[in-house]
């Protein structure tokens, strides 16, 4: 069984069973708990190249970061901005309102984290890039709305003279403006995290983080108007009920619409003609959903609780759905591939049982847990993952980076994290 990671062409590692080198034999007892017992067998060399001649000495170099410093500074840039746009606010409001409103305001981020983390769990992305999402949502997008803004609204006045400015202005402007500032911070993730960019439930991961910052200041804002306006508690709790435990995911789902529909076209490979189209189009429906949201109670209904119940639940049980889809198709893609490496010798059936399914997962960590090899188990399904996913970008023809390098990188990885569990699985017995 040979394994050519280019498809027909060459210059990718092949690796070939009937060549010689064998499944190497790298699992415990193969009883149905098979991380669950610590009889380790004695494990030979992982496979050769086709022709018996080992990789070239790549493996003590990480694969190539042309965006590494780049990211770094998108990093600091966007911290900067958010608080400097805190700054504003904490002026504007007063210290104390302020630090009020801000820690109501965590209560709907940390519900909206929590869902995408559930979302992100299969193949988790950086942190960094997650970081940098949330800091462009939370500084740079609201930026970018207040200064797109004011010229949004005067345009569309003159556009639609007979229209009242209560429906130019939330129904109209807002959804234009804002789910145009935090795409741009999507847009930005797809250059800059390219490799870690694989399909819809990366776009909706990312785009869900922006939308989430983006929401954090914006509940600030909409908090603190409310203490402001009305001096009184009632005003604030009823603003809060209704933003941060009615509808905390309402940014979140808007925005992922677009980040799913990127995900979907780096997916499918392409350049940069597919990329801006995706983005276009992906703007669509987040800016038709956020209108809907924002004009229900103004021009379909005159009832919030109605609107709330007929359009609102609803639509955020199809978006569970939705993920929940998704995320199994994520398991299917891993375990297909990981298959090719078993077939070839990398992996054990046993192994991409552990690797592909969560019971596997749940059941490894517990027994890596016992023996003190938790982290490296951890690290040893998280390499599994990204080997999946860096064939699926092999097989589907995408250039953007070495992602053969980053395949042996990773392989070579996952080799060393297995014989450190089995070395720490020994010394437990």
């Amino acid at each position: 069984m040979a394994i050519n990671n280019h498809g027909a062409g060459a210059g990718g590692p092949q690796w070939n069973e009937a060549r010689g080198s064998g499944r190497h034999d790298t699992s415990f007892s193969p009883h149905p708990g098979w991380w669950g017992d610590t009889t380790v067998r004695q494990h030979r060399p992982a496979p050769t190249p086709t022709g018996g001649h080992p990789f070239r000495p790549v493996w003590n170099q990480p694969p190539p970061r042309r965006h590494g410093v780049l990211n770094v500074l998108l990093v600091i840039v966007a911290a900067l901005v958010v608080a400097g746009v805190l700054l504003l606010l904490s002026l504007s409001l007063g210290p104390s309102a302020f630090v009020l409103c801000g820690i109501l305001a965590l209560v709907p981020l940390g519900i909206c984290l929590l869902g995408l983390r559930w979302i992100d769990r299969w193949d988790p992305e950086p942190r960094g890039a997650l970081l940098f999402a949330f800091l462009w949502g939370a500084g740079a997008s609201v930026v970018v709305a207040l200064l797109l803004g004011t010229y949004v609204v005067e345009l569309l006045g003159t556009a639609l003279e007979t229209t009242s400015p209560e429906v130019i202005g939330p129904v109209l402007q807002a959804p234009l403006v804002e789910e145009f500032a935090k795409g741009l911070g999507v847009l930005i993730l797809v250059y800059t995290r390219r490799s870690h960019f694989d399909g819809p439930v990366d776009g909706i991961v990312y785009a869900g983080t922006v939308a989430a910052g983006f929401a954090f200041t914006e509940n600030i804002l909409y908090f603190g108007s409310a203490v402001r306006e009305s001096g009184t508690a009632g005003a604030l709790v009823s603003v809060f009920i209704l933003r941060g435990l009615f509808s905390p995911f309402a940014h979140v789902m808007f925005t992922s619409l677009l980040g799913f529909v990127l995900g979907f076209a780096l997916s499918r490979g392409g350049g940069n003609a597919r990329i801006l189209t995706a983005f276009v189009l992906g703007l669509i429906p987040a800016m038709a959903g956020h209108m809907l949201w924002n004009g229900g109670t103004l021009v379909l209904f005159h009832n919030f609780l109605l609107f709330y119940l007929v359009v609102q639940v609803p639509l955020f049980i199809v978006a569970v759905i939705s993920v929940v889809v998704l995320r199994r198709s994520e398991r299917r893609l891993t375990e297909a591939r990981l298959g090719d490496y078993a077939r070839a010798g990398w992996f054990t059936p046993e192994e991409v049982r552990m690797l592909a399914t969560r019971p596997g997962r749940s059941q490894a960590l517990a027994w890596a847990q016992s023996v003190g090899a938790k982290q490296d188990m951890r690290e040893f399904i998280r390499t599994g993952a990204r080997i999946a996913y860096t064939r699926q970008r092999l097989l589907g023809g995408r250039r953007d980076a070495d992602y053969a390098g980053q395949e042996r990188v990773l392989l070579e990885e996952a080799t060393q994290r297995r014989a450190r569990i089995f070395e720490l699985a020994s010394a437990a017995r």
